[in-house]
């Protein structure tokens, strides 16, 4: 058996280290790092416990006052962030056009494998080229960021709002969603995040709510053809959809079980029914028109609805407005959205004391969710010995840990965009509205360890930050400071001892003890 194997063996099969008896300020910045951040940069953890952690934490949480000076010149190395939504739109259109004519002569030769029917090549490669762009972006704003606090709350929010990229037209009008809707109040109010994504053309048409209007309405004759024509932006002409015909559940059912009030909401079915209809005429404008948010007068449904207790009536786009308003300061959706707050900060099973003071600091704030996360990150539960190193890292909290913890320099290629999609979590690709998950049980057994395993080996192989040393029990010291803030398990110390004993060359030396402590289950958890 290969010696990483054997090594990958011996790791698996052990447990992570239980945290420490009491925190100190060092252990106390390596916590908050490897929560609030994508965890510690080589001396950082040192860095954070000089300067104070709570201060650390504030700077954090007011991100606009954070110097970044690094990222925006690594930005501009991605073509992606240079087109807005209306360029995007009409080179999408232009490939589909573009692809079907090629179909079309395809078939009349009879020739039915040439070129637009390879996913690589042909008029749609630009669009999965830019989604990969996109994707490595997320990876290198993760890694290099100074207001790591925007960036994990960014991945939390897309994942709470998720939207399937792999959708007709979400493949040009995600970019927007990501930059223009999610970013920018991923630390501001609840109402106006969820205002913003309601009106999110890409939401609109991931959740089929743009093809929702009241039955039996339809446009003003001039605009008929235009509305029905390739409305859905679909690739093929034999998928091209009708006209819409009458009301669409989809995005109501999901803005109440998943956006708001949580599955145990105290909603029915029929408040299903009545939210559709108050959604009725949200929708997108045309490609060639830019596909921005239109609300069509002639699609809305005008007659009264009730939704817990309250009367919509006649009242166009105001309707929803007023109903998300109402939506994001119910006391379900306070608990709902607080309590996968501390599963995502503090532990899968969120701790009661937790969501009640997250909740009270909504109900006191209307949803400031700075306001929210400082009650949580203030919480005794947060700090409690129990919480540290208690969580697992989604693959992407695990890749970009590694590359942070060991001074790697993401580089504008899709590499670690596609490793973390090896480890099963391929970036804006979960087709379910309810994002990837967060807990443990999802991602650990032995196949998805193994394979972090192979990764950790294959990252550790560009590590500068560790000096090469002769000595193995030196290097492992080192390591263990850099990468665990002193917390690595002894047993996990003697795996990479044996290991290393037969390995005389430095920098082989350097690279598989690096490798291992991060493929070994001390490094997985946060």
């Amino acid at each position: 058996m290969p010696l990483f194997l054997v090594a990958t063996v011996a790791l698996l099969t052990a447990q992570a280290p239980g945290p420490p008896p009491s925190l100190t300020p060092r252990d106390s910045a390596f916590h908050a790092l490897n929560r609030l951040a994508y965890g510690a940069r080589p001396g950082e953890a040192d860095s954070v416990a000089r300067f104070g952690v709570m201060k650390w934490i504030e700077r954090q949480l007011d991100a606009d006052h954070v110097p970044d000076p690094r990222l925006p010149e690594r930005e501009r190395q991605f073509k992606i962030l240079g087109y807005d939504r209306a360029d995007l739109a009409g080179r999408y259109r232009n490939a589909v056009r573009e692809r079907q004519r090629m179909q079309r002569d395809a078939a009349a030769t009879g020739d039915s494998m040439r070129a637009p029917f390879d996913p690589g090549v042909g008029p749609m490669r630009e669009f999965r080229e830019l989604g990969g762009e996109l994707q490595q972006l997320a990876i290198v704003r993760a890694a290099l960021s100074e207001r790591q606090l925007r960036e994990v709350m960014v991945d939390f929010w897309t994942n709470h709002f998720n939207v399937f990229v792999g959708k007709g037209a979400d493949r040009f009008l995600l970019p927007s969603y990501i930059e223009e809707t999610i970013r920018p109040r991923s630390l501001g109010r609840f109402e106006d995040l969820l205002i913003a994504t309601a009106e999110s053309p890409a939401m609109l048409f991931y959740l089929d709510n743009a093809q929702s209007v009241a039955p039996g309405s339809a446009p003003p004759p001039p605009r008929r053809a235009l509305f029905g024509r390739r409305f859905g932006m679909n690739e093929m002409p034999e998928e091209r959809r009708r006209r819409p015909t009458g009301i669409n559940e989809n995005y109501a059912r999901e803005l109440l079980e998943l956006h708001t009030l949580g599955v145990d909401g105290g909603y029915t079915q029929q408040d299903i029914i009545e939210v559709a209809r108050i959604f009725t005429g949200w929708s997108i404008e045309p490609p060639e028109r830019g596909a921005g948010f239109v609300f069509r007068d002639w699609a809305h449904d005008r007659g009264t609805k009730h939704v817990f207790g309250v009367t919509f009536q006649d009242d166009g786009k105001g309707e929803g407005i007023r109903l998300l308003k109402l939506l994001a300061n119910q006391h379900a959706t306070m608990h709902h959205v607080s309590a996968k707050l501390c599963a995502r900060f503090v532990a899968d099973e969120p701790p009661d004391g937790c969501v009640d003071a997250a909740v009270a600091a909504w109900q006191k704030t209307r949803g400031d969710i700075r306001a929210v996360l400082r009650a949580i990150f203030t919480s005794p539960d947060f700090w409690s010995t129990q919480a540290v190193r208690s969580k697992v890292k989604t693959p992407l909290e695990f890749v970009v840990s590694a590359v942070r913890a060991i001074g790697v320099e993401p580089d504008s290629t899709p590499r670690l965009a596609q490793l973390v999609a090896r480890l099963g979590e391929p970036l804006y690709q979960q087709p379910a509205p309810t994002g990837y998950a967060e807990s443990e049980a999802h991602w650990v057994n032995s196949g998805a360890l193994l394979a972090r395993m192979n990764a950790a080996i294959a990252l550790a192989q560009d590590c500068a930050s560790i000096p090469a040393i002769d000595d193995h029990a030196q290097l492992v010291d080192v390591v263990d400071h850099q990468l665990f803030a002193g917390t690595m398990s002894a047993h996990t110390k003697s795996v990479i001892l044996a290991q290393l004993s037969d390995v005389t060359d430095p920098l082989q030396a350097r690279a598989l003890a690096v490798g291992l402590a991060l493929g070994g289950p001390d490094f997985q958890k946060q």
